[in-house]
């Protein structure tokens, strides 16, 4: 399913769960999508806090990717969490801003339980995930 507007999209994730992301960053980029990921979008020399910050500001739609090791680890991704958080929160509540993606079966951190889930594990989850993503280029 191509869309029909080029979306910029966001992928938060932990970074010991980067093969699966990366499938994912390649899959979104063959629909169509833009998709900002920190290891192929953060130059050297550049301030990469300030440049997450940015793109999360100037993105469409933040996709967090959810696993155990998500939950687990510490990092900046917590940082990324709360920055996507404030951010959706301030814009209307009919807009798709935070897409919680379940990598596989784990718990959902407490700051995204207002947002619906997908589960990319499932059959239909990528499916699910691009209606999200067309809903929000309908939208714009």
């Amino acid at each position: 399913m191509k869309l029909s507007k080029q979306l910029r999209v966001f992928l938060l994730y932990a970074h010991s769960d980067k093969g699966a992301v990366h499938q994912l960053y390649d899959r979104l980029t063959r629909d169509g999508v833009m998709v900002w990921l920190d290891v192929k979008n953060i130059l050297p020399g550049q301030d990469w806090e300030y440049e997450i910050h940015k793109a999360i500001l100037r993105s469409d739609v933040v996709i967090v990717c959810l696993t155990r090791q998500f939950n687990k680890q510490g990092g900046y991704r917590h940082e990324e969490l709360e920055i996507a958080v404030k951010w959706a929160k301030s814009l209307p509540a009919d807009i798709i801003f935070i897409v919680p993606a379940r990598l596989e079966e784990c718990d959902m951190p407490e700051s995204l339980s207002r947002w619906q889930r997908v589960d990319l594990f499932n059959a239909d989850g990528y499916g699910k995930l691009m209606e999200a993503l067309k809903a929000t280029v309908e939208s714009a």
